[in-house]
């Protein structure tokens, strides 16, 4: 089998391998970085952190299907240890470029210090009533625009609901 015959086979049977043209997740194609998967829950974590009328009427209305504060923090920090680690670490398997892994730091960064401050288990209340809470949205929705839009996909959609990023991100 030639080279190029045996990567088309080894492409048709994982479809994250370059060359296989796949489906999409929501627009995202799924070759286009390898660890697609972890960016599509870190981009759920930045739309709903990014989004201050989604917050109010998820967050603060208890609204079931979209977790908390809390979960959404540690959406964007459980795979890729972001609040550890710079985001460049990611580049071409989460991240397409400087530009993205630049923005993401910026936001972990600015939301990660408030979990800290207001403690893990806090009320959604106490996030969104905190003082530099508008400043980490600002940095989140600017992380998010860039990342949906290079993606392909619309920033102002509403955010998904956990079950659906569920079923997108299944094997």
């Amino acid at each position: 089998m030639s080279a190029s015959t045996e990567s088309s086979y080894r492409s048709a049977r994982n479809p994250s391998r370059p060359g296989h043209r796949s489906s999409t997740m929501g627009g995202m194609p799924l070759n286009d970085l390898p660890w697609w998967r972890w960016r599509a829950r870190l981009r759920s974590a930045l739309h709903m952190l990014s989004d201050p009328g989604f917050q109010r009427e998820a967050w603060l209305a208890s609204r079931d299907g979209y977790g908390d504060v809390t979960d959404a923090v540690y959406r964007l920090v459980e795979d890729t240890w972001l609040d550890r680690w710079s985001a460049e670490k990611y580049i071409g398997t989460i991240f397409r470029d400087p530009a993205e892994a630049t923005v993401v730091d910026l936001a972990v960064l600015r939301v990660v210090q408030i979990l800290h401050e207001v403690g893990a288990d806090a009320p959604a209340a106490a996030y969104l009533g905190h003082q530099d809470w508008p400043e980490a949205v600002r940095a989140a929705r600017e992380a998010h625009v860039l990342l949906a839009a290079n993606d392909g996909e619309d920033p102002d959609a509403p955010p998904r609901s956990l079950d659906i990023l569920r079923i997108l991100t299944q094997v």
